[in-house]
């Protein structure tokens, strides 16, 4: 690992608020994530403890109202927020933006006596969610899903198997979507299940490329019972709330590859500018210095998208086709500029000695998550091109 200090990224922030607000995320970052990630990373292990830290810091809630203990900040806030933690580890980073989507559903679509009682303790009690989609045999195919909730009595039980869920088995609750009726997306309805549900049960975790330290398992539900007092929004209404979520969602994954790729230039130009050959600094020399440029332009390039689809959230006006942008370039471009870091390190870029090739690795599950950017192609051209012909 360089020597060299980072320098920090130049933020335009909307109040001091926030830039006190990223400050002391920054410290966290660099005090409490960033010095012990690649040790945990590479022994598997989540840091809950992390967690619990930035929920009494009041960083789990960050978007939502601070009448239920969120902390009431704008979308372009929140993911500055997400960047930062990325940069120290991915772990937390995209942690806390699945927790910020498993709790979208209560706290956009949720009944006033619902995000009463469960709000607080999601955004700021210290508990930690994961969201409920994916299936094994349904994945960008999500309307496909065979998860089933049937009506018994004042309740509903739910039965079938959730796929690659982050914090599957360890989460305290889960925002799933089941089957409630007809084939396709309008039988698909969303609940809020309690991790510690009888017939529930998370899986070994799967054996990964990267991000070791980020569980992701299969959940099973083998006749979970919830009352209908957990069924968020109308029956019908969860694929509708699905889609938003991952509307917002996708920011989140974009936030988290600017700060992925942040990451691996400044790991990338702190060794180019020690490391000399021929007698000085392998920095000084031309094709390294347009590869640090490129990369530079890439990283400014998906901050301004991902912040311009966030103002447009924030303003209340439609943002999919620009999410699905910032998610689409953000992740390339992490996958770029990661690869081409460890290319700057030479030997050590591929050695375990050095964070390059753990953030190369990394990078690669940002193009798949929450919608692969093929799938990311097909929304934007979709708005802008029209709907295929059928």
């Amino acid at each position: 690992m360089s020597d060299r200090d980072p320098q920090p990224v130049e933020r335009q922030l909307p109040t001091e608020e926030a830039r006190d607000l990223l400050a002391l995320v920054r410290d966290i970052a660099q005090r409490e994530i960033a010095p012990r990630a690649a040790e945990e990373e590479d022994a598997g292990r989540f840091p809950r403890e992390t967690f619990t830290l930035l929920s009494e810091s009041g960083l789990l809630g960050l978007p939502y109202d601070s009448e239920y203990g969120g902390g009431d900040q704008p979308y372009e806030v929140y993911l500055q927020v997400l960047e930062e933690l990325a940069a120290a580890r991915l772990t937390v980073g995209l942690g806390v933006s699945v927790h910020t989507l498993a709790s979208y559903a209560l706290a956009a679509h949720g009944t006033k006596q619902q995000q009463v009682e469960h709000l607080p303790a999601m955004l700021g009690g210290g508990l930690l969610g994961a969201y409920c989609l994916s299936e094994p045999s349904s994945g960008s195919d999500a309307a496909s899903l065979r998860t089933k909730a049937v009506r018994d009595g004042d309740g509903w039980v739910i039965t079938g198997t959730k796929a690659w869920i982050t914090h599957g088995g360890i989460a305290d609750f889960y925002t799933v979507m089941a089957r409630t009726g007809e084939d396709g997306p309008r039988g698909i309805t969303a609940f809020l299940v309690p991790g510690d549900a009888e017939g529930l049960s998370g899986a070994a975790p799967e054996k990964k490329m990267g991000m070791k330290g980020s569980p992701t398992a299969q959940v099973h539900f083998d006749g979970v019972r919830v009352p209908d007092s957990r069924r968020i929004g109308e029956e019908g209404q969860g694929f509708s709330i699905a889609l938003s979520s991952l509307d917002s969602g996708r920011l989140g994954i974009a936030a988290c590859a600017v700060g992925l790729a942040q990451a691996a230039l400044d790991e990338a130009v702190g060794y180019a500018t020690q490391r000399r050959q021929f007698g000085r600094p392998i920095g000084d020399f031309q094709g390294l210095r347009f590869m640090i440029a490129d990369m530079a332009t890439q990283i400014e390039a998906g901050r301004a998208l991902y912040l311009a689809a966030a103002r447009l959230r924030d303003a209340g006006k439609p943002f999919a086709k620009q999410a699905a942008m910032a998610k689409l370039h953000c992740t390339d471009a992490a996958m770029k500029v990661t690869t081409d870091a460890v290319q700057i390190l030479g030997g050590y870029g591929y050695t375990a000695d050095f964070p390059a090739e753990r953030y190369m690795r990394e990078a690669k599950v940002l193009q798949i998550v929450e919608g692969t950017n093929q799938i990311q192609r097909m929304v934007i051209a979709r708005h802008v091109a029209g709907p295929e012909a059928r």
